[in-house]
């Protein structure tokens, strides 16, 4: 009999998570508490899979930064304090981080994680021939508009030996999309890829339906966690109980909500927002992906559609979509990229991304025998979810 392994959470995370498993011969149980999966967080995110662009935001000097966009009027990042000791202690843990020796390592922890992601999906996507989420190895281009930043992302390469350093011309020769924008140069890293994050849930979804190993319980919300002595016994399903024999937490943000006595989940919610713009015959969408460095805005072409991401909101849980952030983002995105897409028929979108203070995701066991977690992803989670989720499976054997 194949052991059992129950999951919270039905997002990019929860949903890796249970194929890897599957993979590795457990039959498993994924509760979700929306009525569909990949319906939050990795709904509509920004659709680049930068594996080598994973840097924590922690890092020396970013708290000056970070007060110096809060002064501008179109803020990447906007900051609102609550009366919430949960967002104080984050910060806290956060202002301690940003440190350089700290980043540092950090860093290298993220791009490990990072490219054995990137080699999961490939297994994944060869061997088991999933398909048709829009991906494509395209190049990522970060773009500079000054020439000091262009200096400093020349000085500080990631991988020398396959990024190319890109003047103005040639950067426009690379990629004509750019002819009007105001960028000095850029640096291109050809092995980075894209897909789309709410599609390849789906397909995940639809192999894990079809195997016979994954049952799928939708619209149930996990209310607690009932615990005897080092272990988790059942779950609360509003007024069912249902008893459980392993227990992977990849609730995101709302993990915490769910924590028991002796674990500690350092994770918050930062929000982030999207435009998704339909691309016509007229349009001239880029074909590389695109982070333009200084307004920290990114743009990705999912197929027929255009994907721009951008901003920071560190506001507590209110999950609404401010019309004022998204209405900056279309004007930035205008400004840069005016003929790429169809701007005006966007779907608008906003997520809360569950980060920790250091921004390395929290993957392994717990206090309580039968308990692991998969969790704390931020911005990375569709980055690292493969490699997260192998991982983990690795460690239920």
């Amino acid at each position: 009999m194949k052991q059992q392994v129950t999951v919270i959470g039905g997002g990019v995370i929860g949903l890796t998570t249970a194929y890897a498993l599957v993979r590795e011969g457990f039959a498993v149980d994924l509760i979700e508490a929306r009525d569909s999966l990949a319906s939050a967080t990795s709904f509509a995110n920004g659709g680049q899979l930068s594996y080598r662009y994973v840097a924590p935001l922690a890092d020396a000097g970013v708290p000056w930064q970070a007060l110096g966009w809060m002064l501008q009027g179109e803020s990447p990042l906007r900051l609102r304090l609550r009366l919430d000791p949960a967002q104080w202690r984050w910060l806290l843990a956060f202002m301690l981080a940003c440190r350089s020796s700290v980043n540092r390592r950090n860093s290298a922890q993220l791009l490990a994680l990072a490219l054995e992601s990137q080699a999961v999906l490939a297994r994944w996507r060869e061997a088991d021939g999933l398909a048709d989420f829009a991906w494509r190895r395209n190049g990522k281009l970060v773009a500079f508009r000054s020439e000091q930043a262009f200096a400093h992302g020349r000085q500080r390469l990631l991988d020398p030996f396959s990024q190319r350093v890109l003047d103005a011309t040639e950067l426009r020769a690379l990629e004509p999309a750019l002819a009007e924008a105001p960028f000095v140069g850029g640096v291109l890293t050809p092995d980075e890829e894209v897909a789309d994050c709410h599609r390849f849930c789906e397909r995940l979804a639809e192999r894990l339906r079809a195997c016979g190993q994954c049952r799928f319980l939708l619209g149930r919300p996990v209310t607690h966690l009932h615990k005897h002595q080092d272990q988790v016994v059942a779950l609360q399903l509003g007024d069912a109980r249902v008893d459980v024999q392993r227990l992977v937490l990849c609730a995101g943000h709302r993990s915490a909500g769910l924590a028991l006595p002796g674990v500690k989940l350092p994770v918050y919610p930062l929000k982030g927002y999207s435009l998704t713009a339909p691309i016509s015959t007229a349009h001239r969408a880029p074909e590389v992906s695109i982070t333009d460095y200084e307004r920290k805005i990114v743009y990705a072409r999912l197929g027929r559609q255009l994907r721009v991401a951008a901003m920071v909101d560190i506001v507590g849980f209110d999950e609404t979509v401010d019309a004022r952030r998204l209405a900056s983002m279309r004007r930035l995105a205008r400004d840069t990229l005016p003929d790429a897409a169809d701007y005006q028929q966007a779907v608008e979108w906003a997520g809360m991304r569950p980060a920790t203070p250091t921004g390395v995701p929290i993957i392994g066991a717990t206090a309580y025998r039968n308990l692991w977690l998969n969790l704390g992803h931020g911005a990375l989670g569709f980055t690292l979810a493969c490699g997260s989720a192998e991982r983990l499976a690795r460690l239920l054997h």
